[in-house]
């Protein structure tokens, strides 16, 4: 991680103000006044990430909660509820505009995608929900969909709070179709030879140089869009184990308080590239085709925003 040289405020009071809500900026506000500015500064960076990941978040503890509470001789099964908490979820994010409507777009796109791609796995034995309920489709209970589409909610709200700049990004159609082999592939290698050494490096070939840039008050930071993707892929390995340790699914072969295996943090880190050309189809002015150099960055006070003064480029 790197960055440029621009000094880190602490006495602006909009410091990190990318938030949308006056009680966000009040917070990222009171953080910055009143810690030590390298402390506040990681102590904000952390509140945004876990805000970005709220859909992620909710749809995780529920399956802990209903796990830990639930009796199979209620009326409702665990898998009901917890498609019920999803839907309501995703309408009070909207209704409470702590998601916008580009948001529930993507959300909408990654539950078809990983439903479809659900239905396969699970008839092709890869894993199973083993766990009654009437809200299920070919074996798939329909949460599901929910879990992929919380990636997608991640990617795109991480965006937005942070003021995210991906640069310099390849060819738009080069990423998408890097997407679509990778999509392709996870259906593909049942029958065919997998190629996801070729994907590992195509993806690296095509963004080795590119940097994911974000704000944080006076401060442009980056790191490698590579680098994301492999942090990404961590932290759904752990979301992957508290599935499979509260039952909620399990794949082939893997005992009840087994970790799954590292292995899958590859399949994860492909997805990635995946779930971010989704976000994409619908959000790409985050993107420029050539390197991004961060500009001053002008402080709005009445409105909380901010803007920097470099030039946009969007890919194409």
């Amino acid at each position: 991680m790197s960055l440029d040289s621009s000094p880190l405020s602490r006495d602006n009071p909009a410091m990190n103000a990318m938030a949308d809500h006056p009680l966000e900026l009040r917070l990222e506000g009171w953080l910055t006044r009143h810690l030590p500015a390298g402390l506040g500064a990681c102590t904000i960076f952390v509140m945004r990430q876990l805000w970005a990941a709220l859909f992620a978040l909710i749809i995780l503890g529920a399956i802990l909660i209903t796990r830990a509470i639930w009796n199979p001789d209620w009326p409702m099964a665990r898998y009901d509820a917890l498609v019920i908490i999803a839907v309501a979820t995703q309408i009070l994010l909207l209704v409470f505009k702590l998601e916008t409507f580009e948001e529930a777009k993507v959300i909408l796109l990654f539950h078809l995608t990983g439903t479809v791609m659900e239905w396969f796995k699970v008839s092709a034995g890869s894993w199973g929900y083993p766990e009654p309920g009437v809200l299920k489709l070919f074996a798939v209970p329909l949460f599901t969909g929910f879990m992929y589409a919380s990636l997608g909610s991640y990617i795109a709200r991480m965006i937005r709070l942070f003021d995210a700049v991906i640069a310099p990004y390849p060819p738009f159609w080069a990423g998408t179709l890097l997407a679509i082999a990778i999509y392709v592939n996870f259906f593909a290698h049942h029958y065919l030879p997998d190629i996801r050494l070729l994907l590992f490096a195509a993806s690296l070939g095509l963004f080795l140089r590119t940097r994911l840039w974000f704000r944080m008050g006076d401060r442009w930071l980056w790191m490698p869009f590579p680098c994301a993707a492999l942090g990404i892929a961590f932290a759904l390995w752990i979301a992957e184990n508290i599935g499979t340790f509260t039952g909620t699914w399990a794949y082939r072969g893997q005992g009840h308080f087994e970790l799954v295996s590292l292995s899958k943090m590859g399949s994860w880190y492909l997805l990635f590239f995946v779930s971010f050309t989704t976000v994409t189809l619908v959000m790409r002015s985050a993107l420029r085709a050539k390197p991004f150099r961060p500009g001053p960055v002008r402080s709005g006070h009445a409105s909380g925003q901010r803007q920097s003064a470099a030039p946009e480029t969007p890919a194409r």
